[in-house]
Protein backbone atom coordinates (compact mmCIF):
# COMPACT_ATOMS: atom_id res chain seq x y z
CA UNK A 1 0.00 0.00 0.00
CA UNK A 2 2.90 2.19 0.57
CA UNK A 3 4.35 1.79 -1.75
CA UNK A 4 1.56 2.22 -4.42
CA UNK A 5 0.89 5.46 -2.44
CA UNK A 6 4.34 6.73 -3.45
CA UNK A 7 4.48 5.80 -6.76
CA UNK A 8 1.08 7.26 -7.70
CA UNK A 9 2.66 10.37 -5.74
CA UNK A 10 6.12 10.68 -7.61
CA UNK A 11 3.74 9.81 -11.31
CA UNK A 12 1.84 12.38 -10.74
CA UNK A 13 4.87 14.89 -10.24
CA UNK A 14 6.73 13.30 -13.16
CA UNK A 15 3.95 14.25 -15.29
CA UNK A 16 2.95 17.24 -14.12
CA UNK A 17 6.36 18.75 -14.49
CA UNK A 18 7.33 16.69 -17.63
CA UNK A 19 3.84 18.77 -19.06
CA UNK A 20 5.20 22.07 -17.31
CA UNK A 21 8.94 21.35 -19.18
CA UNK A 22 7.47 20.91 -22.40
CA UNK A 23 5.48 23.77 -21.94
CA UNK A 24 7.48 25.90 -21.16
CA UNK A 25 10.46 24.69 -23.51
CA UNK A 26 7.90 24.88 -26.35
CA UNK A 27 7.57 28.67 -25.11
CA UNK A 28 11.25 29.55 -25.06
CA UNK A 29 11.67 28.09 -28.49
CA UNK A 30 9.15 29.92 -30.28
CA UNK A 31 10.08 33.48 -28.11
CA UNK A 32 13.81 32.96 -29.08
CA UNK A 33 12.80 32.09 -32.88
CA UNK A 34 10.98 35.09 -32.90
CA UNK A 35 13.82 37.04 -31.10
CA UNK A 36 16.10 35.36 -33.99
CA UNK A 37 13.76 36.64 -36.63
CA UNK A 38 13.32 39.95 -34.97
CA UNK A 39 16.97 40.70 -35.21
CA UNK A 40 17.60 39.39 -38.67
CA UNK A 41 14.13 41.63 -39.77
CA UNK A 42 16.44 44.25 -38.07
CA UNK A 43 19.35 43.47 -39.50
CA UNK A 44 17.51 43.82 -43.37
CA UNK A 45 16.04 47.21 -42.24
CA UNK A 46 19.99 48.30 -41.64
CA UNK A 47 20.84 46.65 -45.07
CA UNK A 48 18.01 48.57 -46.63
CA UNK A 49 18.80 51.72 -45.08
CA UNK A 50 21.86 52.00 -46.01
CA UNK A 51 21.34 50.96 -49.90
CA UNK A 52 18.70 53.31 -50.18
CA UNK A 53 21.27 56.23 -48.96
CA UNK A 54 23.54 54.36 -51.84
CA UNK A 55 20.83 54.09 -54.63
CA UNK A 56 21.90 57.35 -56.31
CA UNK A 57 25.45 55.88 -57.24
CA UNK A 58 26.74 54.41 -60.03
CA UNK A 59 28.32 50.87 -59.66
CA UNK A 60 27.05 47.40 -58.50
CA UNK A 61 26.73 47.16 -54.43
CA UNK A 62 27.70 43.50 -54.43
CA UNK A 63 30.78 41.73 -55.45
CA UNK A 64 33.67 38.91 -54.44
CA UNK A 65 32.47 36.92 -51.57
CA UNK A 66 29.92 39.19 -50.73
CA UNK A 67 30.08 42.57 -51.72
CA UNK A 68 32.74 44.86 -53.27
CA UNK A 69 35.38 46.03 -51.15
CA UNK A 70 35.21 49.95 -51.35
CA UNK A 71 36.85 52.71 -50.13
CA UNK A 72 33.85 54.72 -49.30
CA UNK A 73 32.87 54.46 -45.64
CA UNK A 74 29.16 53.60 -46.41
CA UNK A 75 29.74 50.72 -48.41
CA UNK A 76 32.43 49.42 -45.90
CA UNK A 77 29.95 49.42 -43.77
CA UNK A 78 27.01 47.96 -46.04
CA UNK A 79 29.30 45.06 -46.61
CA UNK A 80 29.88 44.30 -42.96
CA UNK A 81 26.73 44.39 -42.41
CA UNK A 82 26.22 42.14 -45.09
CA UNK A 83 29.20 39.76 -44.21
CA UNK A 84 27.79 39.33 -40.17
CA UNK A 85 24.41 38.43 -41.54
CA UNK A 86 26.24 36.07 -43.56
CA UNK A 87 28.62 34.39 -41.36
CA UNK A 88 25.98 34.62 -38.35
CA UNK A 89 23.23 32.91 -40.80
CA UNK A 90 25.06 31.52 -43.81
CA UNK A 91 22.15 33.16 -45.32
CA UNK A 92 21.21 34.03 -49.01
CA UNK A 93 20.93 37.90 -49.33
CA UNK A 94 20.23 40.14 -52.29
CA UNK A 95 19.49 43.53 -53.06
CA UNK A 96 17.13 44.29 -55.73
CA UNK A 97 15.86 48.07 -57.45
CA UNK A 98 12.93 48.56 -59.40
CA UNK A 99 14.97 48.75 -62.38
CA UNK A 100 15.36 44.54 -62.27
CA UNK A 101 19.10 44.85 -60.99
CA UNK A 102 19.69 42.38 -58.57
CA UNK A 103 22.85 41.92 -56.42
CA UNK A 104 23.35 38.90 -54.40
CA UNK A 105 25.68 36.41 -52.62
CA UNK A 106 25.19 34.05 -54.45
CA UNK A 107 28.58 32.68 -54.89
CA UNK A 108 29.27 32.36 -51.43
CA UNK A 109 26.31 30.44 -50.80
CA UNK A 110 27.16 28.29 -53.17
CA UNK A 111 30.58 27.80 -51.76
CA UNK A 112 29.23 27.74 -48.22
CA UNK A 113 26.42 25.65 -48.80
CA UNK A 114 25.73 24.23 -52.24
CA UNK A 115 22.81 22.11 -51.35
CA UNK A 116 20.93 25.20 -49.91
CA UNK A 117 22.10 27.58 -52.64
CA UNK A 118 20.54 25.04 -55.20
CA UNK A 119 17.21 24.66 -53.28
CA UNK A 120 16.75 28.47 -53.89
CA UNK A 121 13.57 29.00 -55.91
CA UNK A 122 13.22 31.42 -58.12
CA UNK A 123 9.91 31.75 -58.55
CA UNK A 124 9.34 31.82 -54.70
CA UNK A 125 11.70 34.30 -54.76
CA UNK A 126 10.02 36.55 -57.18
CA UNK A 127 7.22 36.38 -55.05
CA UNK A 128 8.41 37.59 -52.38
CA UNK A 129 9.98 40.25 -54.29
CA UNK A 130 7.08 41.63 -55.32
CA UNK A 131 5.68 42.34 -52.10
CA UNK A 132 8.54 43.73 -50.47
CA UNK A 133 8.66 46.22 -53.31
CA UNK A 134 5.18 46.65 -52.75
CA UNK A 135 6.17 48.35 -48.89
CA UNK A 136 5.62 45.09 -47.00
CA UNK A 137 8.11 43.92 -44.34
CA UNK A 138 8.14 40.27 -44.50
CA UNK A 139 9.04 37.69 -42.00
CA UNK A 140 7.69 34.36 -42.50
CA UNK A 141 8.64 30.38 -42.50
CA UNK A 142 8.25 28.39 -45.24
CA UNK A 143 9.53 25.02 -46.79
CA UNK A 144 11.39 24.36 -50.23
CA UNK A 145 12.08 20.68 -51.34
CA UNK A 146 10.51 19.90 -47.68
CA UNK A 147 13.00 21.55 -45.71
CA UNK A 148 12.01 24.54 -43.42
CA UNK A 149 13.48 28.01 -44.27
CA UNK A 150 13.04 31.55 -42.91
CA UNK A 151 12.50 34.64 -45.30
CA UNK A 152 12.72 38.23 -44.08
CA UNK A 153 12.10 41.34 -46.68
CA UNK A 154 12.40 44.82 -46.13
CA UNK A 155 11.67 47.59 -48.72
CA UNK A 156 14.80 50.46 -48.80
CA UNK A 157 12.81 53.87 -49.45
CA UNK A 158 14.04 57.20 -50.40
CA UNK A 159 11.73 60.67 -50.58
CA UNK A 160 8.88 58.31 -49.41
CA UNK A 161 9.37 56.37 -52.43
CA UNK A 162 10.22 52.32 -52.50
CA UNK A 163 13.02 52.06 -54.30
CA UNK A 164 14.24 48.41 -53.86
CA UNK A 165 13.78 45.29 -51.28
CA UNK A 166 16.35 43.60 -49.30
CA UNK A 167 16.22 39.97 -49.28
CA UNK A 168 17.46 37.61 -46.45
CA UNK A 169 16.92 33.67 -46.60
CA UNK A 170 18.48 30.95 -44.44
CA UNK A 171 18.09 27.47 -43.45
CA UNK A 172 15.37 27.19 -40.53
CA UNK A 173 18.64 24.80 -38.68
CA UNK A 174 20.68 27.80 -38.68
CA UNK A 175 18.69 29.84 -36.29
CA UNK A 176 17.13 26.73 -34.53
CA UNK A 177 19.93 25.24 -33.97
CA UNK A 178 21.33 27.68 -31.30
CA UNK A 179 17.60 27.05 -29.49
CA UNK A 180 17.33 23.57 -29.29
CA UNK A 181 20.78 23.40 -27.57
CA UNK A 182 19.67 26.32 -25.47
CA UNK A 183 16.42 24.05 -24.69
CA UNK A 184 18.66 20.86 -24.13
CA UNK A 185 20.88 22.39 -21.87
CA UNK A 186 17.16 23.99 -20.03
CA UNK A 187 15.61 20.20 -20.02
CA UNK A 188 18.77 18.41 -18.45
CA UNK A 189 18.91 21.05 -15.92
CA UNK A 190 15.18 20.50 -15.12
CA UNK A 191 15.87 16.84 -14.88
CA UNK A 192 18.41 17.10 -12.83
CA UNK A 193 16.01 18.91 -10.69
CA UNK A 194 13.20 16.87 -10.82
CA UNK A 195 15.84 13.67 -9.75
CA UNK A 196 16.83 15.94 -6.58
CA UNK A 197 13.30 16.91 -5.88
CA UNK A 198 12.09 13.65 -6.35
CA UNK A 199 14.43 12.36 -4.02
CA UNK A 200 13.83 14.46 -1.53
CA UNK A 201 10.34 14.08 -2.23
CA UNK A 202 10.38 10.12 -1.08
CA UNK A 203 12.16 10.66 2.07
CA UNK A 204 9.69 13.14 3.28
CA UNK A 205 6.51 11.57 2.02
CA UNK A 206 7.80 7.88 2.98
CA UNK A 207 8.57 9.98 6.61
CA UNK A 208 5.29 10.94 6.60
CA UNK A 209 2.97 7.33 5.69
CA UNK A 210 5.75 5.56 7.43
CA UNK A 211 3.06 6.36 10.84
CA UNK A 212 0.04 5.84 8.84
CA UNK A 213 1.04 2.39 8.10
CA UNK A 214 1.73 1.93 11.27
CA UNK A 215 -1.55 2.89 12.73
CA UNK A 216 -2.88 0.54 10.16
CA UNK A 217 -1.23 -1.92 11.26
CA UNK A 218 -1.95 -1.32 15.05
CA UNK A 219 -5.98 -0.92 14.06
CA UNK A 220 -5.61 -4.23 12.33
CA UNK A 221 -3.91 -5.48 15.42
CA UNK A 222 -6.83 -3.42 17.69
CA UNK A 223 -9.25 -5.74 15.25
CA UNK A 224 -7.75 -8.99 16.20
CA UNK A 225 -8.16 -8.17 20.19
CA UNK A 226 -4.58 -6.69 20.83
CA UNK A 227 -5.27 -3.69 22.88
CA UNK A 228 -1.83 -3.65 24.26
CA UNK A 229 -0.38 -1.93 20.52
CA UNK A 230 0.89 1.63 21.33
CA UNK A 231 2.38 3.65 18.66
CA UNK A 232 5.19 6.03 18.52
CA UNK A 233 4.71 9.56 19.54
CA UNK A 234 7.17 11.41 18.15
CA UNK A 235 6.15 11.56 14.54
CA UNK A 236 7.69 13.82 12.22
CA UNK A 237 4.69 16.41 11.89
CA UNK A 238 2.65 17.65 14.72
CA UNK A 239 -0.45 16.48 13.27
CA UNK A 240 1.02 12.64 13.20
CA UNK A 241 2.57 13.18 17.29
CA UNK A 242 -0.99 14.43 17.37
CA UNK A 243 -2.85 11.45 16.04
CA UNK A 244 -0.82 9.08 17.42
CA UNK A 245 -1.34 10.49 20.86
CA UNK A 246 -5.01 10.03 20.09
CA UNK A 247 -4.70 6.75 18.96
CA UNK A 248 -2.68 5.40 21.94
CA UNK A 249 -5.28 7.46 24.11
CA UNK A 250 -8.27 5.22 22.26
CA UNK A 251 -6.30 2.14 22.83
CA UNK A 252 -5.66 2.77 26.41
CA UNK A 253 -9.35 3.44 27.04
CA UNK A 254 -10.50 0.38 24.68
CA UNK A 255 -8.33 -1.60 26.76
CA UNK A 256 -9.88 -0.47 29.85
CA UNK A 257 -13.49 -1.17 28.44
CA UNK A 258 -12.06 -5.06 27.62
CA UNK A 259 -10.37 -5.22 30.60
CA UNK A 260 -13.90 -4.31 32.40
CA UNK A 261 -15.93 -6.80 29.88
CA UNK A 262 -14.01 -9.30 30.62
CA UNK A 263 -13.83 -8.77 34.35
CA UNK A 264 -17.82 -8.03 34.16
CA UNK A 265 -18.22 -11.40 32.72
CA UNK A 266 -16.47 -13.01 34.95
CA UNK A 267 -17.92 -11.84 37.90
CA UNK A 268 -21.65 -12.60 36.03
CA UNK A 269 -20.44 -15.69 35.26
CA UNK A 270 -19.42 -16.41 39.08
CA UNK A 271 -22.72 -14.69 40.78
CA UNK A 272 -24.70 -17.17 38.25
CA UNK A 273 -22.93 -19.94 38.96
CA UNK A 274 -22.70 -19.59 42.97
CA UNK A 275 -26.44 -20.08 43.36
CA UNK A 276 -27.00 -22.05 40.70
CA UNK A 277 -24.54 -24.92 41.95
CA UNK A 278 -25.94 -24.53 45.72
CA UNK A 279 -29.22 -25.05 44.04
CA UNK A 280 -28.93 -28.21 42.47
CA UNK A 281 -26.31 -29.67 44.84
CA UNK A 282 -29.02 -29.40 47.38
CA UNK A 283 -31.66 -30.67 45.03
CA UNK A 284 -29.68 -33.78 43.89
CA UNK A 285 -28.64 -34.19 47.70
CA UNK A 286 -32.31 -34.69 48.55
CA UNK A 287 -33.23 -36.67 46.10
CA UNK A 288 -30.43 -39.06 46.26
CA UNK A 289 -31.68 -39.37 50.17
CA UNK A 290 -27.83 -37.84 51.51
CA UNK A 291 -29.71 -35.11 53.37
CA UNK A 292 -32.51 -36.52 55.44
CA UNK A 293 -35.95 -35.63 55.17
CA UNK A 294 -36.19 -34.04 58.37
CA UNK A 295 -33.31 -32.01 57.40
CA UNK A 296 -34.99 -31.44 54.20
CA UNK A 297 -36.95 -28.39 55.01
CA UNK A 298 -33.91 -26.34 56.41
CA UNK A 299 -32.54 -27.10 52.95
CA UNK A 300 -35.60 -26.18 51.09
CA UNK A 301 -34.92 -22.65 53.32
CA UNK A 302 -31.48 -21.97 51.72
CA UNK A 303 -32.90 -23.40 48.06
CA UNK A 304 -35.20 -20.26 48.19
CA UNK A 305 -32.39 -18.25 49.80
CA UNK A 306 -30.38 -18.95 46.66
CA UNK A 307 -32.82 -18.50 44.27
CA UNK A 308 -33.93 -15.06 45.53
CA UNK A 309 -29.82 -13.94 45.41
CA UNK A 310 -29.83 -15.21 41.61
CA UNK A 311 -33.35 -13.58 40.84
CA UNK A 312 -31.91 -9.83 42.41
CA UNK A 313 -28.94 -10.64 40.37
CA UNK A 314 -30.85 -10.99 37.24
CA UNK A 315 -33.11 -7.77 38.06
CA UNK A 316 -29.72 -5.87 39.32
CA UNK A 317 -28.53 -6.50 35.35
CA UNK A 318 -31.43 -5.81 34.00
CA UNK A 319 -32.17 -2.73 35.28
CA UNK A 320 -28.06 -1.65 34.88
CA UNK A 321 -29.08 -2.81 31.25
CA UNK A 322 -31.84 -0.42 30.33
CA UNK A 323 -30.35 2.55 32.53
CA UNK A 324 -27.03 2.21 29.83
CA UNK A 325 -29.24 2.16 26.78
CA UNK A 326 -28.82 5.45 25.33
CA UNK A 327 -32.41 5.91 24.94
CA UNK A 328 -32.84 5.74 28.86
CA UNK A 329 -34.03 9.21 29.81
CA UNK A 330 -35.57 10.43 33.32
CA UNK A 331 -38.93 11.11 33.25
CA UNK A 332 -38.59 14.45 35.38
CA UNK A 333 -40.82 15.19 38.04
CA UNK A 334 -41.18 17.36 40.70
CA UNK A 335 -41.99 15.80 44.34
CA UNK A 336 -40.96 16.08 48.07
CA UNK A 337 -37.22 14.71 48.69
CA UNK A 338 -37.81 14.76 52.74
CA UNK A 339 -40.83 12.48 52.17
CA UNK A 340 -39.48 10.07 49.80
CA UNK A 341 -36.75 9.60 52.62
CA UNK A 342 -39.48 9.09 55.52
CA UNK A 343 -41.35 6.81 53.07
CA UNK A 344 -37.87 4.70 53.18
CA UNK A 345 -37.65 4.64 56.61
CA UNK A 346 -41.69 2.95 56.99
CA UNK A 347 -40.41 0.60 54.36
CA UNK A 348 -37.45 -0.50 56.23
CA UNK A 349 -38.63 -0.71 59.89
CA UNK A 350 -38.77 -4.13 60.47
CA UNK A 351 -35.01 -4.27 59.89
CA UNK A 352 -34.26 -1.39 61.77
CA UNK A 353 -36.35 -2.76 64.59
CA UNK A 354 -34.28 -6.15 64.03
CA UNK A 355 -31.16 -4.59 64.68
CA UNK A 356 -32.07 -1.76 66.88
CA UNK A 357 -30.84 0.77 64.59
CA UNK A 358 -31.65 4.56 65.30
CA UNK A 359 -32.51 7.10 62.11
CA UNK A 360 -31.77 10.64 62.51
CA UNK A 361 -33.59 13.13 60.13
CA UNK A 362 -31.55 15.87 59.66
CA UNK A 363 -33.53 18.15 57.42
CA UNK A 364 -33.25 21.42 56.88
CA UNK A 365 -36.64 22.26 56.84
CA UNK A 366 -40.07 20.14 56.95
CA UNK A 367 -40.34 20.12 52.77
CA UNK A 368 -37.42 20.47 50.31
CA UNK A 369 -38.89 19.77 46.34
CA UNK A 370 -36.72 18.68 43.44
CA UNK A 371 -36.98 18.38 40.07
CA UNK A 372 -36.34 14.76 38.90
CA UNK A 373 -37.41 10.83 37.94
CA UNK A 374 -38.73 10.03 41.35
CA UNK A 375 -38.83 6.55 40.25
CA UNK A 376 -35.04 6.56 39.99
CA UNK A 377 -34.11 8.50 42.58
CA UNK A 378 -36.06 6.35 45.25
CA UNK A 379 -33.97 3.86 43.62
CA UNK A 380 -30.71 5.78 45.06
CA UNK A 381 -32.45 6.34 48.10
CA UNK A 382 -33.49 3.06 48.79
CA UNK A 383 -30.10 1.55 47.42
CA UNK A 384 -27.98 3.94 49.84
CA UNK A 385 -30.21 3.73 52.69
CA UNK A 386 -30.72 -0.75 52.43
CA UNK A 387 -26.48 -0.56 52.17
CA UNK A 388 -26.60 1.27 56.04
CA UNK A 389 -28.48 -0.86 57.52
CA UNK A 390 -26.64 -3.70 56.01
CA UNK A 391 -23.25 -2.44 57.23
CA UNK A 392 -23.93 -1.01 60.66
CA UNK A 393 -24.20 -3.07 63.33
CA UNK A 394 -26.68 -3.41 66.51
CA UNK A 395 -27.78 -0.07 68.22
CA UNK A 396 -26.23 1.67 65.37
CA UNK A 397 -26.59 5.11 64.35
CA UNK A 398 -28.15 6.20 60.75
CA UNK A 399 -28.61 9.93 59.39
CA UNK A 400 -30.86 11.39 56.72
CA UNK A 401 -29.96 14.75 55.97
CA UNK A 402 -31.04 17.10 53.40
CA UNK A 403 -29.42 20.98 52.73
CA UNK A 404 -30.54 23.53 50.27
CA UNK A 405 -27.90 25.09 48.60
CA UNK A 406 -28.03 28.29 46.15
CA UNK A 407 -28.07 26.00 42.91
CA UNK A 408 -28.83 22.57 43.96
CA UNK A 409 -30.06 20.61 46.94
CA UNK A 410 -28.30 17.71 48.82
CA UNK A 411 -29.25 14.37 50.25
CA UNK A 412 -26.73 12.35 52.77
CA UNK A 413 -26.34 9.08 54.17
CA UNK A 414 -24.49 8.54 56.67
CA UNK A 415 -23.96 5.54 59.21
CA UNK A 416 -21.29 4.66 62.25
CA UNK A 417 -20.82 0.87 60.42
CA UNK A 418 -17.48 -0.83 59.72
CA UNK A 419 -16.76 1.95 57.13
CA UNK A 420 -14.64 1.83 54.02
CA UNK A 421 -10.65 0.97 53.69
CA UNK A 422 -9.04 3.83 52.33
CA UNK A 423 -7.70 1.47 49.47
CA UNK A 424 -10.98 0.52 48.55
CA UNK A 425 -12.69 3.91 48.36
CA UNK A 426 -11.91 4.57 44.70
CA UNK A 427 -13.79 1.34 43.89
CA UNK A 428 -17.31 1.35 45.57
CA UNK A 429 -19.13 2.42 42.42
CA UNK A 430 -17.04 -0.53 40.24
CA UNK A 431 -19.56 -3.53 39.45
CA UNK A 432 -19.28 -6.23 41.41
CA UNK A 433 -17.09 -4.55 43.91
CA UNK A 434 -18.59 -6.11 46.70
CA UNK A 435 -19.03 -9.97 45.24
CA UNK A 436 -15.35 -9.29 44.81
CA UNK A 437 -14.18 -8.67 48.41
CA UNK A 438 -16.41 -11.65 49.59
CA UNK A 439 -18.60 -13.64 47.23
CA UNK A 440 -20.47 -15.05 50.53
CA UNK A 441 -24.44 -15.24 50.24
CA UNK A 442 -26.78 -12.21 51.44
CA UNK A 443 -23.51 -9.62 51.23
CA UNK A 444 -25.49 -8.31 47.62
CA UNK A 445 -24.37 -8.50 44.06
CA UNK A 446 -22.05 -5.72 44.32
CA UNK A 447 -24.15 -3.76 41.56
CA UNK A 448 -26.21 -1.50 43.59
CA UNK A 449 -23.70 1.32 43.91
CA UNK A 450 -23.27 1.17 40.17
CA UNK A 451 -26.59 1.95 39.52
CA UNK A 452 -26.20 4.46 41.72
CA UNK A 453 -23.74 5.99 39.88
CA UNK A 454 -25.84 4.95 36.18
CA UNK A 455 -29.01 7.34 37.43
CA UNK A 456 -27.12 9.93 39.13
CA UNK A 457 -25.16 10.58 35.83
CA UNK A 458 -28.06 10.46 33.66
CA UNK A 459 -29.21 12.57 36.05
CA UNK A 460 -26.22 15.39 35.23
CA UNK A 461 -25.57 15.08 39.03
CA UNK A 462 -23.08 13.20 41.23
CA UNK A 463 -22.95 11.05 43.78
CA UNK A 464 -19.47 10.98 46.16
CA UNK A 465 -18.55 9.05 48.91
CA UNK A 466 -17.64 11.56 52.25
CA UNK A 467 -14.78 11.53 54.19
CA UNK A 468 -15.50 10.58 57.47
CA UNK A 469 -13.29 9.17 60.79
CA UNK A 470 -15.68 5.91 61.12
CA UNK A 471 -18.61 4.40 59.00
CA UNK A 472 -19.70 5.87 55.49
CA UNK A 473 -21.81 8.91 54.33
CA UNK A 474 -22.49 9.34 50.33
CA UNK A 475 -23.94 12.33 49.09
CA UNK A 476 -26.29 12.95 46.18
CA UNK A 477 -27.09 16.17 44.48
CA UNK A 478 -30.60 17.47 42.66
CA UNK A 479 -32.30 19.92 40.76
CA UNK A 480 -34.18 22.40 42.96
CA UNK A 481 -37.69 21.94 41.62
CA UNK A 482 -39.56 25.67 40.51
CA UNK A 483 -41.39 25.33 43.43
CA UNK A 484 -38.81 25.37 45.67
CA UNK A 485 -36.97 28.39 43.99
CA UNK A 486 -40.09 30.25 44.38
CA UNK A 487 -40.20 29.44 48.27
CA UNK A 488 -36.57 30.58 49.38
CA UNK A 489 -37.31 33.74 47.49
CA UNK A 490 -40.12 34.70 48.99
CA UNK A 491 -38.44 33.61 52.70
CA UNK A 492 -35.35 35.79 51.33
CA UNK A 493 -38.24 38.99 50.16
Amino acid sequence: MFTRIMSMVLAVILLLTAALTVTNAISVRNREINNKLTYLTGQASDIAYIAGQMSSDSGNLFTGRIFRNDSQTTKRYLNKKASDVYDEFGAYIAVVDRQGNVQDNIRAAYSEDPDFAASLSGKEIRAALSRILGGETISVRTYIEGDPVFTVGVPYVRGGTVLGAVFIQTKAQRIEDGVTEMILRSAAIAFAALLLAGICLFIYVRSVLKPLKALTEAAASMADGDFKVRLDESGSTQEIRELSGAFNTMAGKLAEVETGRREFVANVSHELKSPITSIRGFAEGMADGVIPPEEQPKYLGLMKDEAKRLSTLIEDLLALSRLEREDAVPDYSDFDINEMLRRAIIRRINDLDEKQLDVDCDFEADECYVHADSDRIEQVVINLFDNAIKFTPANGRIVLKTERLDDCCTVTVTDNGIGIPEEDRGKVFDRFFTADRAHTAGKGTGLGLSICKRIMEMHHRTIRLLDTENGASFMITLDKAEQQRKTEADENA
